[in-house]
């Protein structure tokens, strides 16, 4: 089982910046996909940003040049830098890691943005 600890969510203005975090314990291994998808109300959950153990990223084209993903192996940690929010990035961001082929979730972290 993995379980995952997400933190860093808030309310910001419009143009503001807020840092997610996410970190990953149980059985997991270096050999994983984690990344961030988010759900607005009313709406399906949608991927924002994702990333490979080698590095590899993936991004929502609604957040390319404004989000940053990241992680850090050894502390089995992910990382969303999220620069030059709009209101419509309001929405709960979810933790998501890819554990030998089982997905897991995290609780959800709340992020307004305020107009």
């Amino acid at each position: 089982q993995v379980q995952l600890s997400e933190s860093g969510g808030g309310l910001v203005q419009a143009g503001g910046s807020l840092r997610l975090s996410c970190a990953a314990s149980g059985r997991i291994s270096r050999f994983n996909a984690m990344g961030w998808y988010r759900q607005a109300p009313g709406k399906q959950r949608e991927l924002v940003a994702l990333i490979t153990s080698g590095g590899r990223t993936n991004y929502a084209d609604s957040v390319k040049g404004r989000f940053t993903i990241s992680r850090d192996n050894a502390k089995n940690t992910v990382y969303l830098q999220m620069n030059s929010l709009k209101p419509e990035d309001t929405a709960i961001y979810y933790c998501y890691v890819n554990e030998l082929g089982r997905d897991y979730w995290g609780q959800g972290t709340q992020v307004t943005v305020s107009s």
